[in-house]
């Protein structure tokens, strides 16, 4: 049983493929920051021998007892309901922010996308979320930045107010109320058109 808030789920949807350097990276990243995690990775590449991810070697053993690799599907806002999830390593992508948002959950970003770059954007502008550095001249990111930006999130007082910022947030996404309400007047306004 990890202590209540200091698991980080990691996870980049079905349509993203993160490059086996980047996936390398990650790794290396999540080994570097030592924060327990739950790692969904589904092998989207396809059935070659070329195509099959590969972590660095010994992460997995490196990392037993703190971390999980989940190599198929998982039952996402299941998991993320648990007290012990603190936090999210996400690609940006929207439906994973709202469960995110919907449980209080801090957004550590990753974006793999241009439509994902965009919400990212949106996101860290308004102190929603942190976005992993990624050099601007070939997108490259190093394991140093994946755990500063873990730590930064999930534990220091810095990254308080993004633990803060997702609590707020929960209010607005977790309320069927607050839907439901929005999207009244949005059939008002659709209908008035």
């Amino acid at each position: 049983m990890q202590e209540k808030g200091s698991v980080v789920y990691i996870a980049f949807g079905i349509e993203t493929k993160p490059s086996q350097y980047e996936l390398t990276q990650l790794a290396l990243g999540l080994d570097l920051c030592g924060l327990p995690f739950y790692w969904v990775l589904i092998d989207k590449r396809g059935s070659s021998d070329d195509d099959v991810i590969e972590l660095p070697r010994g992460f997995e053993k490196r990392t037993r007892g703190r971390g999980v690799v989940c190599r198929g599907w998982a039952p996402q806002f299941k998991i993320l309901s648990h007290d012990s999830v603190g936090g999210l390593l996400i690609h940006s992508g929207m439906s994973s922010v709202v469960e995110g948002f919907q449980l209080g959950k801090p957004l550590v970003l990753l974006p793999c996308m241009p439509d994902q770059g965009l919400i990212a954007s949106y996101l860290v502008e308004k102190k929603m979320a942190y976005r992993i550095h990624r050099e601007d001249a070939d997108g490259s990111f190093t394991p140093e930045s994946v755990a500063d930006s873990l730590s930064l999130v999930m534990v220091s007082e810095e990254g308080k107010i993004f633990r803060e910022k997702a609590k707020e947030m929960m209010g607005l996404f977790g309320d069927r109320d607050v839907q439901n309400k929005c999207v009244s007047e949005l059939i008002c306004f659709l209908n008035r058109v």
